[in-house]
């Protein structure tokens, strides 16, 4: 329970369960567990069960992810919501 807890605050500002910046947009660079980065709508390898970051506050978590910051107007009211504005700023810049 206590890894939770830590994990949750980490996060803090993320919505618990999203996810949605680890799904929607592609990244360039390598992440453990996926050396030539990730497309766009696909899963990374280190979201865990609950959604959240296994890199968060590594130094091994891809710079992009790093400069990801919650934004409420961005992120919207729920998971749909951010997956559905992630991905089509990623449709943008792709």
């Amino acid at each position: 329970m206590n890894a939770l807890i830590q994990t949750d605050q980490a996060h803090a500002g993320c919505r618990p369960g999203c996810g949605a910046c680890c799904i929607a947009p592609s990244i360039t660079t390598p992440i453990p567990g996926m050396p030539n980065g990730k497309p766009a709508g696909v899963r990374c390898v280190q979201l865990d069960e609950n959604n959240l970051c296994r890199l968060f506050g590594d130094t091994t978590r891809p710079a992009v992810c790093t400069r990801f910051t919650f934004d409420a107007a961005l992120c919207g009211d729920k998971r749909e919501d951010a997956l559905a504005a992630l991905t089509e700023l990623e449709g943008a810049t792709g």
